[in-house]
Order: structure tokens, then C-alpha cells, then sequence
């Protein structure tokens, strides 16, 4: 019997401004369980929903390549971020060699299981407002009445419930008000019966908006697809590690309490290890 020599493991960074992309952290550990996984926040830059488009574009390309520098074996980079990913992607596409996935609100998905074709797009004020967004839901969701709502509440909750503060179904209830009240965006509540998480932030909270909502309320999320996205890379590429385990961590742009208090949920996902990622001013 020959010994097949042991494989390195593919290394995939995860990339968000906060803690969102621990949703898509999840369900890539779920498709790919012998990935090596690492995690990037830049909280030093928290949010990028609210901010300007150039802004998100310099920051988030200037933390990836800080991080770049500083690891050198990444096989796949994924923008767990909406917003990164609808306006920096054909940047860091440019840049890097290596693969670099991002994130799609999940429209078409929810269009076609729509079967009233009235659907939520719950999203980031800046996701929503997006001409991208815009261009997804014609090309997609043409046949559908589509109500959007744009929160950074919602993401400051995600937050604060990793942090272990509890979060009630009845906290989410003004945010998700304008999906289930009469208006003229909103002609036929009733009808309403799937709504996209439009934020990797959302799905983190999928248990009290699903609480707050009709039961006959379909939620629908990028993690899957994404997950499947990861794995279509690391087959078709050659893990640049040459050993088959080595450690990863959870990387962060700023170093505070709020930080520290997220050690007890990274563990569960997997990381000992909080580590400060520095970033060069510009």
C-alpha cells in the first residue's frame, strides 16, 4: 500500500468590516470542513454601509493588501460584505492573483421562490440606494413587487448580539415595520412572503426576524451560494501552504474592549486567537 502524501488545506480569508461575514464563515465551514479558515474585521473602519463609495473602495482595498503583506499564503479571499463587494471587487480583482469572491444580495434566488412575487430586500441604506442593487432587481426580480428597507440599526444589533447581549424579536420590530405596514411602497402586505438578507450581518439575527415576521415569510441569504462559490476555487487551485495544518486567526484593524468581548464567540467559530492587523495611513 503506497501512502498518499498529506495535502495542504486551502487557506480562505474571510472579509468583512465587522462581524457579518462570521455568516458566511459558517456555512463555508459546513461546505468545505478540512478549509483553513482565517478572519479579517475591519473595525478600525466600521461601518462602510454609511459611508461614501471611494471611501469603502480605499479602505477596504488598503486593509486587504496591509493583510496580504502580512500573509502570504492565501488561496482564496472572500468579501463577506455587501457593500465591499458591490463597489471594490474589479479593484481587488485587478490586484490580487489569487481568487477573490464577493457577496450578491440574494435577489434572483428569492425572486423564483416567490410564489406571490412580492418579496423584502433588507439591506444596508447604501445596498439598497445602489444602482447595482437596482440593476439585480430588474434583471432578476422584473415580475416581482419588491419592498426595500435599509437598516444600520440592524447591523449594530448583529453586533452587540455576538457580543453576547440579548436581542429581542420586539428590538427588530420599528426596523422591520415598513415590510408588514400599508404604504405606497408596500401596497399588499399580505402578499409578502419571502424577504432577502441583503447583509452578511442579517443572517446573524435570521431566528428574530424570523420571530418578528410572518411565519409564511421565506428568508433567503448568500451564504450557500457563496459557500459553493469558495469550493468551486479550491478545487480548480494549488494551496500555496506546503504543510497540511497550520494556525489561523481572527484578525482586527483596532484593538478595544469591544473587541476582547467577541473572544468567546470566535472560539466557536473557531479561533484562539485574536490578532491586530496594522494598518499604514494613507
Amino acid at each position: 500500500m503506497i501512502d498518499t502524501p498529506p495535502t495542504a488545506a486551502p487557506h480562505i480569508v474571510i472579509f468583512d468590516s465587522g462581524v457579518g461575514g462570521l455568516s458566511i464563515l459558517q456555512a463555508a465551514r459546513q461546505q468545505l470542513p478540512h478549509g483553513r479558515f482565517s478572519y479579517l474585521s475591519d473595525n478600525g473602519g466600521f461601518p462602510y454601509g454609511n459611508k461614501p463609495a471611494h471611501h469603502v473602495i480605499d479602505r477596504a482595498c488598503r486593509v486587504l493588501e496591509s493583510f496580504a503583506a502580512e500573509v502570504d499564503d492565501v488561496d482564496v479571499y472572500v468579501i463577506a460584505c455587501n457593500t465591499a463587494s458591490t463597489l471594490a471587487l474589479p479593484r481587488l480583482r485587478r490586484h490580487f492573483t489569487r481568487p477573490v469572491v464577493g457577496v450578491v444580495p440574494a435577489i434572483k434566488p428569492a425572486a423564483e421562490l416567490s410564489r406571490n412575487k412580492y418579496i423584502g430586500l433588507l439591506a444596508t441604506p447604501g445596498t439598497v440606494k445602489r444602482s447595482y442593487t437596482k440593476r439585480l432587481i430588474e434583471e432578476f426580480a422584473s415580475d416581482c413587487h419588491v419592498v426595500s428597507v435599509g437598516s444600520s440599526a440592524l447591523v449594530e444589533l448583529a453586533e452587540r448580539k455576538l457580543r453576547q447581549e440579548y436581542i429581542s424579536p420586539e428590538q427588530l420590530q420599528p426596523i422591520l415595520a415598513p415590510l408588514i405596514t400599508l404604504s405606497s411602497s408596500n401596497p399588499t402586505p399580505a402578499r409578502l412572503d419571502t424577504l432577502v438578507l441583503a447583509c452578511t450581518h442579517f443572517p446573524l439575527l435570521a431566528d428574530e426576524i424570523a420571530q418578528a415576521l410572518s411565519p409564511r415569510v421565506q428568508l433567503v441569504d448568500s451564504g450557500l451560494a457563496i459557500a459553493r462559490r469558495i469550493a468551486y476555487w479550491t478545487e480548480r487551485i494549488q494551496p500555496l501552504a506546503s504543510l497540511p495544518t497550520q494556525p489561523t486567526y481572527a484578525w482586527f484593524t483596532r484593538a478595544d474592549s469591544s473587541t476582547e468581548s467577541l473572544s468567546d464567540t470566535l472560539a466557536l467559530f473557531g479561533f484562539d486567537e485574536i490578532r491586530l492587523l496594522h494598518i499604514p495611513t494613507p
